[in-house]
Protein backbone atom coordinates (compact mmCIF):
# COMPACT_ATOMS: atom_id res chain seq x y z
CA UNK A 1 0.00 0.00 0.00
CA UNK A 2 1.27 3.46 -0.90
CA UNK A 3 1.12 5.82 2.11
CA UNK A 4 -1.48 8.50 1.36
CA UNK A 5 -0.20 12.06 1.85
CA UNK A 6 -2.72 14.88 2.06
CA UNK A 7 -0.77 17.86 0.68
CA UNK A 8 -2.46 21.15 1.57
CA UNK A 9 -0.91 23.90 -0.56
CA UNK A 10 -2.56 26.64 -2.63
CA UNK A 11 0.44 27.57 -4.81
CA UNK A 12 0.27 25.47 -7.98
CA UNK A 13 3.98 26.07 -8.65
CA UNK A 14 4.73 24.16 -5.43
CA UNK A 15 1.80 21.76 -5.15
CA UNK A 16 1.93 20.04 -8.51
CA UNK A 17 5.71 19.45 -8.84
CA UNK A 18 5.98 18.20 -5.27
CA UNK A 19 2.93 15.97 -5.67
CA UNK A 20 4.71 14.41 -8.65
CA UNK A 21 7.85 13.96 -6.52
CA UNK A 22 5.78 12.23 -3.83
CA UNK A 23 4.27 9.95 -6.46
CA UNK A 24 7.71 9.03 -7.82
CA UNK A 25 8.89 8.18 -4.29
CA UNK A 26 6.10 5.70 -3.68
CA UNK A 27 3.44 7.87 -2.02
CA UNK A 28 -0.17 8.55 -3.00
CA UNK A 29 -0.57 12.37 -2.95
CA UNK A 30 -3.98 13.93 -2.43
CA UNK A 31 -4.01 17.68 -3.12
CA UNK A 32 -6.10 20.30 -1.33
CA UNK A 33 -5.81 24.03 -2.02
CA UNK A 34 -7.99 25.46 0.75
CA UNK A 35 -8.68 24.82 4.43
CA UNK A 36 -12.23 23.68 3.66
CA UNK A 37 -11.04 21.29 0.96
CA UNK A 38 -8.34 19.92 3.29
CA UNK A 39 -10.86 19.00 5.99
CA UNK A 40 -13.20 17.47 3.42
CA UNK A 41 -10.39 15.39 1.90
CA UNK A 42 -9.22 14.28 5.35
CA UNK A 43 -12.73 13.04 6.15
CA UNK A 44 -13.42 11.21 2.89
CA UNK A 45 -9.87 10.07 2.02
CA UNK A 46 -8.20 9.51 5.40
CA UNK A 47 -4.48 10.18 4.96
CA UNK A 48 -1.48 8.51 6.55
CA UNK A 49 0.16 11.94 6.93
CA UNK A 50 -0.81 15.58 6.31
CA UNK A 51 1.70 18.01 4.78
CA UNK A 52 0.08 21.31 5.72
CA UNK A 53 0.88 24.81 4.48
CA UNK A 54 -0.07 27.46 7.05
CA UNK A 55 -0.88 30.24 4.56
CA UNK A 56 -4.16 29.28 2.87
CA UNK A 57 -6.55 31.51 0.91
CA UNK A 58 -9.56 30.85 3.14
CA UNK A 59 -7.89 30.62 6.54
CA UNK A 60 -4.88 29.72 8.63
CA UNK A 61 -3.44 26.22 8.37
CA UNK A 62 -3.18 26.18 12.16
CA UNK A 63 -6.98 26.15 12.31
CA UNK A 64 -6.91 23.12 10.03
CA UNK A 65 -4.45 21.44 12.42
CA UNK A 66 -6.72 22.21 15.38
CA UNK A 67 -9.72 20.72 13.60
CA UNK A 68 -7.80 17.60 12.55
CA UNK A 69 -6.61 17.07 16.09
CA UNK A 70 -10.17 17.08 17.46
CA UNK A 71 -10.75 13.60 16.11
CA UNK A 72 -7.51 12.21 14.73
CA UNK A 73 -3.88 11.59 15.62
CA UNK A 74 -2.80 11.57 11.95
CA UNK A 75 0.82 12.81 11.69
CA UNK A 76 1.09 16.45 10.57
CA UNK A 77 4.13 18.11 9.00
CA UNK A 78 3.68 21.88 8.83
CA UNK A 79 5.04 23.82 5.87
CA UNK A 80 5.45 27.59 6.13
CA UNK A 81 7.48 30.63 5.24
CA UNK A 82 7.58 31.54 8.93
CA UNK A 83 10.55 30.05 10.69
CA UNK A 84 10.99 31.58 14.14
CA UNK A 85 11.25 29.33 17.17
CA UNK A 86 7.98 30.78 18.50
CA UNK A 87 6.19 29.74 15.30
CA UNK A 88 7.64 26.23 15.60
CA UNK A 89 6.56 25.92 19.23
CA UNK A 90 3.02 27.09 18.40
CA UNK A 91 2.83 24.63 15.52
CA UNK A 92 4.07 21.77 17.66
CA UNK A 93 1.70 22.71 20.47
CA UNK A 94 -1.16 22.30 17.99
CA UNK A 95 -0.05 18.74 17.43
CA UNK A 96 2.37 18.94 14.51
CA UNK A 97 5.02 16.22 14.31
CA UNK A 98 7.51 18.27 12.32
CA UNK A 99 7.93 21.76 10.87
CA UNK A 100 9.53 22.65 7.52
CA UNK A 101 10.37 26.21 6.45
CA UNK A 102 10.11 27.42 2.83
CA UNK A 103 12.04 27.37 0.58
CA UNK A 104 12.61 23.67 1.14
CA UNK A 105 14.40 20.81 -0.53
CA UNK A 106 11.99 18.20 -1.85
CA UNK A 107 14.38 15.41 -0.89
CA UNK A 108 14.60 16.75 2.68
CA UNK A 109 10.82 16.96 3.08
CA UNK A 110 10.35 13.43 1.75
CA UNK A 111 13.02 12.20 4.18
CA UNK A 112 11.19 13.95 7.02
CA UNK A 113 7.88 12.42 5.92
CA UNK A 114 9.44 8.95 5.98
CA UNK A 115 10.96 9.61 9.42
CA UNK A 116 7.65 10.82 10.86
CA UNK A 117 5.77 7.84 9.43
CA UNK A 118 8.37 5.46 10.90
CA UNK A 119 8.30 7.19 14.25
CA UNK A 120 4.54 7.41 14.59
CA UNK A 121 4.13 3.84 13.38
CA UNK A 122 6.49 2.59 16.07
CA UNK A 123 4.74 4.64 18.72
CA UNK A 124 1.36 3.20 17.80
CA UNK A 125 2.75 -0.33 18.07
CA UNK A 126 4.56 0.34 21.35
CA UNK A 127 2.03 2.68 22.99
CA UNK A 128 1.30 1.72 26.63
CA UNK A 129 -2.29 0.88 27.51
CA UNK A 130 -4.44 1.04 30.62
CA UNK A 131 -5.08 3.81 33.14
CA UNK A 132 -2.53 5.56 35.37
CA UNK A 133 -3.89 6.87 38.68
CA UNK A 134 -1.91 9.35 40.77
CA UNK A 135 -3.83 10.79 43.72
CA UNK A 136 -6.99 12.31 42.19
CA UNK A 137 -5.62 12.29 38.64
CA UNK A 138 -6.62 9.59 36.14
CA UNK A 139 -4.80 9.24 32.83
CA UNK A 140 -6.63 6.90 30.44
CA UNK A 141 -3.97 5.86 27.90
CA UNK A 142 -6.39 4.02 25.63
CA UNK A 143 -8.94 6.83 25.32
CA UNK A 144 -6.21 9.51 25.59
CA UNK A 145 -8.20 11.40 28.23
CA UNK A 146 -7.20 12.78 31.61
CA UNK A 147 -9.43 13.67 34.56
CA UNK A 148 -8.42 15.65 37.64
CA UNK A 149 -10.70 15.54 40.69
CA UNK A 150 -13.48 14.28 38.42
CA UNK A 151 -13.14 17.06 35.83
CA UNK A 152 -11.75 16.43 32.36
CA UNK A 153 -8.54 18.22 31.39
CA UNK A 154 -8.41 19.88 27.96
CA UNK A 155 -4.99 18.81 26.70
CA UNK A 156 -3.25 19.02 23.36
CA UNK A 157 -1.73 15.83 22.00
CA UNK A 158 1.77 16.72 23.19
CA UNK A 159 0.50 17.84 26.60
CA UNK A 160 -1.24 14.49 27.01
CA UNK A 161 1.87 12.58 25.91
CA UNK A 162 4.01 14.58 28.33
CA UNK A 163 1.55 14.06 31.20
CA UNK A 164 1.37 10.32 30.51
CA UNK A 165 5.16 10.01 30.40
CA UNK A 166 5.64 11.89 33.67
CA UNK A 167 2.76 10.13 35.44
CA UNK A 168 4.12 6.74 34.39
CA UNK A 169 7.17 7.43 36.59
CA UNK A 170 5.39 9.40 39.30
CA UNK A 171 7.67 10.08 42.25
CA UNK A 172 10.84 9.57 40.21
CA UNK A 173 12.95 12.08 38.29
CA UNK A 174 12.59 11.83 34.51
CA UNK A 175 15.56 13.30 32.65
CA UNK A 176 15.01 16.04 30.09
CA UNK A 177 16.71 13.92 27.44
CA UNK A 178 14.32 11.02 28.06
CA UNK A 179 11.28 13.28 27.87
CA UNK A 180 12.45 14.78 24.59
CA UNK A 181 13.17 11.34 23.12
CA UNK A 182 9.90 9.77 24.29
CA UNK A 183 7.47 12.65 23.71
CA UNK A 184 9.11 14.29 20.70
CA UNK A 185 11.93 12.42 18.98
CA UNK A 186 15.38 11.10 19.75
CA UNK A 187 16.58 13.11 16.73
CA UNK A 188 14.70 16.31 17.66
CA UNK A 189 15.85 19.17 15.41
CA UNK A 190 15.00 22.11 17.69
CA UNK A 191 16.01 23.33 21.11
CA UNK A 192 14.68 21.83 24.33
CA UNK A 193 12.87 25.11 25.11
CA UNK A 194 9.73 23.52 23.69
CA UNK A 195 9.84 21.05 26.62
CA UNK A 196 9.87 23.93 29.13
CA UNK A 197 7.00 25.62 27.28
CA UNK A 198 4.89 22.47 27.37
CA UNK A 199 5.71 21.83 31.05
CA UNK A 200 4.58 25.39 31.76
CA UNK A 201 1.29 24.87 29.92
CA UNK A 202 0.75 21.55 31.70
CA UNK A 203 1.42 23.12 35.11
CA UNK A 204 -1.17 25.78 34.31
CA UNK A 205 -3.81 23.12 33.68
CA UNK A 206 -2.91 20.81 36.57
CA UNK A 207 -2.35 23.52 39.18
CA UNK A 208 0.51 23.82 41.68
CA UNK A 209 2.29 20.91 43.31
CA UNK A 210 2.20 18.41 40.45
CA UNK A 211 5.43 18.91 38.50
CA UNK A 212 8.68 19.64 40.31
CA UNK A 213 11.75 20.89 38.43
CA UNK A 214 14.97 19.13 39.38
CA UNK A 215 17.52 21.67 38.23
CA UNK A 216 20.03 20.38 35.71
CA UNK A 217 18.36 16.97 35.49
CA UNK A 218 14.69 16.99 34.59
CA UNK A 219 11.25 16.84 36.24
CA UNK A 220 9.56 14.83 38.96
CA UNK A 221 5.81 14.21 38.87
CA UNK A 222 3.93 14.18 42.18
CA UNK A 223 3.83 10.72 43.68
CA UNK A 224 1.21 9.24 45.98
CA UNK A 225 1.17 10.88 49.36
Amino acid sequence: MRPRILFVEDEASIAEPFANALRRDGFEPVLARTAREALDRAEHQPPDLVLLDLGLPDGDGRDVARELRRGSDVPIVMLTARGTETDRVVGLELGADDYVVKPFSGAEVIARIRAVLRRTGLRRDERPTGTIVVRDLEVDLDARRARLAGGELELSRKEFDLLARLARDAGRVVRREDLMADVWDANWFGSTKTLDVHVGWLRGKLGPGWIETVRGVGFRFAGDE
